[in-house]
């Protein structure tokens, strides 16, 4: 077991592979992980896409444990595997959590009947590590794997791959320092690509470069919804981290992340535009009493979805009002209650939003699915009742581009054994998932050798 191995993201999917690999004997001096973002210890809060963890495992303690959430896991090696990688992800998290006391899970198991007439519920187990320990948690795991002798590089992106000669190029995004690139080009025995989504266009540029035969997906775009908790209690004491659902001839909608207590919308900065997400914090210090939610629409049909969506996102971004003092683009925030206001980050900052005249702008971008978002929103209002108490930030998207086809045992790429494909690179959509293909595929390669 002498061969290289280039993990590039120091996400969940990126960091649970090189733990596995460590874990079965594997040397931490051959394996190396590149991320364009920043280690634990320099990581800011309010760096939400790239750094150690990525953006689930930095933002969201909520892990899913079950195969119907979150990607097609159970495609590639049958239920009873699924199941079993998704554990040890949830394993890893405890074994370097400072309080693992504190982990539990909330399995609910009954669909209450208010629910029944406007939606569907879908129940499921949840582990809940505890978002404000994700940060602890980080530095704990990146400490063991430096200490087993694995190699970081950080602040720098990987901008060309050559799969036939296993040699990648990368230049720094580290602006305060005279790094030099060249240290960090180099050759890889293998490669597992965990970019997550602040990569996906680089991935979509291989899948081109390459012409990689794929599976295409469905448009994920919709809001981050946000009200007081009161009106979504008797609803969170059956399920805290609930998934409404509705279905209609090529679209479906679900609610996503759900964030209860102390929950913050969190800006998210992909390809220049502003889209939202959410996460929660524990604790009373944090407390808001306020619930968010993503509303996502599963769109069927569209012929390129990946740039159907980034175009919806470009139209939904609008200036800032004039004699503001600065400019700059920005997502929405929309209220029916005029007097309603953003809400703050975690940090007690200001969410970067701009507040339009109305909807017709967005209903425009979202070129007439909107009315699906907006009747969803009128059937809660019927069972929750929180008549205008509520606000949204346009647009939350998940990006998915075609997803390429790999072989089942080991997650690598028809053409080019040596290369996995892992986490949302391969339209994982979950942390558990993400961490669970990671694991797969060291188990793989720990097996290949």
């Amino acid at each position: 077991m002498d061969k290289k191995i280039v993990i590039i993201g120091a996400g969940v999917a990126g960091i649970n592979a090189a733990t596995k690999l460590i874990d079965k004997g594997y040397s931490g001096d051959l394996i190396t992980i590149i991320d364009k973002g920043s280690d634990p210890f320099k990581r800011k809060p309010e760096e939400v896409m790239t750094g150690m963890l990525g953006a689930g495992g930095w933002s969201d303690g909520k892990l899913t444990y079950h195969t119907a959430i979150g990607g097609q896991l159970s495609k590639y090696c049958g239920e009873e595997k699924a199941m079993e990688l998704m554990k040890q992800v949830v394993d890893n998290f405890t074994r370097f959590h400072p309080k693992p006391e504190e982990i539990f899970c909330s399995d609910p198991q009954e669909e209450p009947d208010f629910i029944k007439p406007y939606f569907g519920l879908r129940l499921f187990p949840v582990w809940h590590i505890g978002s404000n320990y994700l940060h602890e948690i980080a530095i704990n795991w990146y400490n063991y794997l430096v200490d087993k002798g694995v190699k970081f590089a950080w602040n720098l992106e990987v901008t060309k791959i050559d799969f036939n000669l296993g040699i990648f190029d990368v230049i720094s995004n580290d602006k305060t320092t005279d790094q030099d690139c060249e240290n960090y080009s180099g050759i890889f025995d293998k490669l597992i690509f965990a970019v997550g989504k602040s990569g996906i266009d680089f991935a979509q540029k291989l899948a081109d470069e390459y012409k990689l035969p794929d599976e295409p997906k469905s448009v994920q775009i919709g809001v981050r919804f946000e009200a007081p908790q009161k009106y979504f209690q008797k609803l969170i004491d059956v399920s805290y981290d609930f998934k409404l659902y509705q279905k209609h001839d090529n679209v479906s909608l679900r609610s996503f992340c759900t964030n209860n207590n102390a929950a913050y919308v969190a800006v998210e900065e992909t390809y220049g535009d502003i889209t939202y997400n959410g996460h929660a914090k524990k604790g009373e210090q944090f407390r808001n009493d306020m619930t968010n939610f993503g509303i996502l629409m599963e769109i069927k049909g569209i012929e390129d979805p990946f740039t159907w969506s980034r175009e919806v996102v470009q139209k939904c971004q609008l200036e800032t009002e004039p004699g503001q003092g600065f400019n700059w683009k920005s997502g929405l925030y929309y209220s029916p209650n005029e007097t309603r206001k953003p809400t703050l980050t975690s940090e007690e900052e200001p969410i970067k939003c701009v507040r339009p005249d109305g909807l017709d702008t967005v209903k425009e971008a979202f070129q007439g699915h909107f009315e699906y978002i907006e009747n969803f929103i009128s059937d809660m209002n019927k069972v929750f009742e929180f008549g205008d108490d509520w606000g949204m930030y346009i647009p939350e998207v998940k990006y998915l581009s075609p997803e390429p086809l790999v072989n089942y045992d080991n997650l690598s790429l028809n053409q080019y054994p040596n290369v996995h494909f892992v986490g949302d690179a391969l339209s994982a959509r979950g942390i558990t998932v993400s961490g669970a293909h990671g694991i797969y595929v060291a188990e793989a390669i720990i097996r290949g050798f």
